[in-house]
């Protein structure tokens, strides 16, 4: 009887972090962020003053075409009054994951990246503080990537608008 009564607690365990682990694949989550109110003005798509700290990047999600994951919309930088930059996700859907990061990398395996903080929503307009410094020539690709299973969502090519 008492083994059993292990063997059902044991089950019931297993299951609920079976659970806990498979949840955020059907959680989705929605965010729409403002443009920064420190982003330099724009006329159409040219900046008004084209200097080195007006230089912007843009490019589009492409996803991994596995059936699971996946990244759409498209993503573009946007250089603020005071001389740092944001990474803007637009109009970006995601299958949800159960850590995703935002990367700037130099390959589609993020050996080695920025990472610019957790993925805010699955779906939405959002925003990330691009770190001082950071050399967008170098880190030209943008991953959707999970930390805890190191495994690719979508990634973007920036390139120089």
């Amino acid at each position: 009887m008492n083994k059993s009564l292990i063997v059902v607690a044991i089950v019931a365990m297993i299951g609920m972090g079976v659970a806990y682990a498979v949840s955020p694949y059907f959680t989705n989550s929605t965010v729409d962020e403002a443009l920064p109110n420190s982003a330099i003005p724009k006329m159409g798509d040219e900046p008004m003053v084209k200097d080195a700290t007006t230089e912007t990047y843009a490019g589009t999600f492409v996803g991994v075409d596995d059936g699971i994951h996946d990244a759409q919309g498209t993503v573009r930088t946007i250089p603020l009054d005071h001389g740092n930059n944001v990474l803007r996700l637009e109009n970006f859907k995601a299958t949800n994951g159960p850590d995703l990061y935002v990367y700037l990398v130099t390959d589609d395996k993020a050996s080695e990246f920025v990472s610019l903080g957790k993925l805010k929503a699955n779906n939405g307009n959002q925003n990330y503080d691009i770190p001082e410094n950071t050399d967008l020539e170098k880190y030209s690709k943008v991953l959707i990537w999970c930390k805890d299973f190191g495994v690719l969502f979508g990634n973007a090519d920036l390139s120089l608008q």
